[in-house]
């Protein structure tokens, strides 16, 4: 280990990130692999073969985060769990516009109850947990949570309720001995804005409200999902850490 580093030691812990296929969540995942946890993944797709990711090592799950029946089925379907990353989430459900209603509805079954269906269903294998420091559920919210974003309000508004939904589960759940915590990263380098090279005005403005004038990376939201969920985090309940450069600042 380099100087000025940490490494965080979950031999053993049974933990499982959704949407742990690309991007923040699979680096998610595979920092508590490495770090020795048993780790679960969800995804879309029929099956690991379906992914061009590399998946070694993660027990691979499907899951429709938006159908109540495929998130209960998961849920019961765990045996033990001590950290639940809600990462799945996405933008405009179905392709459709999120200023009217019903994609705006799907958006919030998408980003906050289907999230919420799952949590909810793994609050008894989290209550028993014997992890150090406790269980933990982490949350991964936006930016759009704290500002306004009239292209995805859908979005916008889920990641918001769910800050909300952070702060209420911690209090409501802090006599299970369960921590609820959020990381809300700022624009990440992943295959969800990888687009914006392609529209440089975009990415340009974008970096403007960076005072570290780059993009983070999925690493980087990694290492502090495994802080909160981690004894070094255990009298930190029901906050929200941006991980995002500055771009909240004003």
């Amino acid at each position: 280990m380099t100087a000025n580093s940490a490494s965080f030691d979950f031999s053993g812990a049974a933990v499982l990130v959704t949407g742990g296929t690309s991007g923040i969540g699979h680096a998610v995942a595979a920092s508590f692999r490495d770090a020795g946890a048993d780790v679960m993944v969800t995804g879309t797709r029929g099956s690991v073969a379906d992914y061009d990711t590399d998946l070694a090592g993660l027990d691979y799950h499907r899951l429709e985060i938006t159908d109540p029946a495929s998130v209960d089925e998961l849920a019961s379907s765990i045996e033990r769990l001590d950290v639940l990353v809600n990462n799945a989430g996405a933008t405009f459900p179905g392709g459709g516009d999120e200023w009217d209603p019903s994609t705006f509805a799907d958006a919030l079954t998408l980003n906050l109850t289907g999230p919420m269906r799952l949590t909810s269903g793994c609050r008894t294998q989290l209550a028993s947990s014997g992890l150090a420091g406790g269980a933990s559920v982490v949350n991964v919210v936006s930016m759009a949570s704290f500002r306004a974003n009239t292209i995805v309000p859908g979005y916008s508004s889920a990641k918001a309720g769910l800050v909300a939904l952070t702060r209420n589960l911690a209090a409501h759940w802090v006599g299970r001995g369960v921590r609820v915590n959020a990381v809300a990263p700022g624009v990440i380098d992943t295959p969800m804005t990888a687009p914006m090279a392609a529209f440089p005005e975009i990415l340009d403005a974008e970096l403007a409200h960076i005072p570290m004038q780059r993009l983070g990376t999925p690493a980087e939201v990694a290492d502090a999902v495994l802080f909160l969920s981690s004894a070094a985090a255990s009298y930190v309940t029901g906050t929200t850490l941006a991980v995002d450069g500055g771009y909240l600042l004003p």
